[in-house]
């Protein structure tokens, strides 16, 4: 498969070379949502990426998976629980690349993924 990206200058990645280049967060004024923006290096094949918002106390509050995306660029809300307090909330991205099993195959079990960058950032959610 093809992919194609605006800047030639942007050359596509194995993906052992994939990375993040920009992870942030900023929660809706209403505090009960987060908007990150995730950017990735420019990539030959599809990766993919688990999200996680941990609470002040270190519990996971929201949670979004990522599989196998064509977009480097991307935004998405999280969603917080409605009893969730205000403070300093862990956002945390594993991008990874997943080998599947074969058709000829097909009940095998799934390899471990190939993790190729981690990002990690803090946010602060208004009472």
């Amino acid at each position: 498969m093809d992919i194609f990206f605006q800047d030639p200058n942007d050359i596509p990645l194995p993906p052992e070379e994939v990375r993040l280049r920009e992870l942030r967060g900023e929660p809706w004024p209403d505090g009960q949502r987060v908007k990150i923006y995730l950017e990735l290096t420019p990539f030959q094949k599809r990766p993919s990426a688990e999200i996680s918002l941990a609470d002040p106390n270190g519990n996971e509050a929201a949670h979004a998976s990522i599989l196998e995306t064509i977009a480097r660029k991307m935004e998405l809300n999280l969603h917080l629980p409605q009893a969730s307090p205000p403070g300093e909330y862990t956002l945390s991205v594993t991008v990874y690349f997943q080998k599947l099993p074969t058709q000829e195959h097909p009940e095998a079990p799934l390899p471990e993924p190939l993790i190729v960058d981690r990002g990690q950032v803090l946010i602060q959610i208004p009472g």
